[in-house]
């Protein structure tokens, strides 16, 4: 449980890890919270000859309305957002969220970015941005930073679509239209609390009632974090009672292929996928209103 050797860098801004990155390479690995990191370097399955601790980059740690919407840095704590009265007002499903990752020692180092660079397949937040339909800001280097679609970002197993030399350094979130409700249902590990299936809804209701506009974030059902589209198109248009609900949350996991591992097997997945939407469709639903 002792990983190998590394140089340690503490940079102070975003300009100078930037340039240790590119100095660097893949040689170089980015430390934030770091609960993802250490663990894996402790059991030598990462090597990284070069460690770049962003903790000490102040600039990467904030929560910014923006018109109604919100910017938060890439190293604000899931406490610093869960406690946060902006993050409640405009975003309050990420607050929810956040305040289930882990446990209070978890929370008060783990980051946003992260959690959304790292895009494990159980991870809370992934769900939540992608129900929030955010966007991922980066920097480089050589100044050539990018704003990524939420919907382009996770691609794969522990793989987003950050390119070499990026520096995740942010994330933005519009605001929520009028009669908006959201929520966050997640089945958790009871060790660990990751989801071993978590479900987050952003649903806006017209003034019929009628489903106006819908995301639904998936996460630990599959690889990768995705939206149900299945079940978006199931509800949009339609006024939500619990026959359309139910139908709807039936078709969450179609298209997912679903893990099967030590926690729970790919057919119990599915049936938990089907729960969760069911039960986040509801609440925001009912909180709409």
């Amino acid at each position: 449980m002792i990983p190998a050797a590394f140089e340690y860098y503490a940079p102070t801004t975003v300009a100078e890890a930037a340039k240790l990155l590119a100095k660097h390479g893949d040689d170089a690995k980015l430390l934030a919270g770091g609960h993802s990191l250490i663990p894996l370097m402790k059991l030598r399955l990462a090597q990284p000859k070069a460690v770049i601790d962003l903790r000490g980059v102040s600039e990467l740690s904030y929560i910014k309305e923006a018109s109604g919407g919100l910017s938060i840095g890439a190293t604000t704590t899931y406490y610093q957002i869960t406690s946060s009265r902006a993050v409640a007002k405009a975003a309050p499903v990420l607050a929810e969220a956040a305040g289930m990752v882990a446990d209070v020692q978890v929370r008060n180092m783990g980051t946003i970015g992260g959690s959304l660079s790292h895009a494990d397949p159980a991870g809370d937040l992934p769900a939540v941005v992608l129900a929030l339909n955010a966007s991922i800001s980066t920097a480089t280097s050589a100044g050539k930073g990018r704003t990524v679609p939420i919907d382009s970002w996770f691609v794969g197993l522990l793989t987003t679509s950050i390119k070499p030399g990026e520096i995740v350094t942010g994330v933005s979130i519009p605001a929520l239209a009028h009669m908006t409700g959201t929520a966050y249902e997640k089945f958790a590990n009871k060790a660990s609390r990751y989801a071993i299936v978590g479900v987050a809804a952003v649903i806006t209701l017209d003034t019929s009632g009628a489903c106006k506009d819908v995301r639904i974030g998936v996460t630990g059902a599959g690889p990768h974090a995705v939206r149900a589209a299945k079940t978006e198109a199931a509800l949009k248009g339609k006024k939500l009672d619990e026959a359309t609900i139910q139908k709807a949350a039936g078709a969450a996991a179609d298209g997912i292929d679903c893990l099967s591992d030590v926690h729970a097997s790919a057919e119990y997945r599915t049936h938990l996928t089907k729960v969760c939407a069911m039960r986040a469709i509801q609440k925001a639903a009912s909180r709409a209103k």
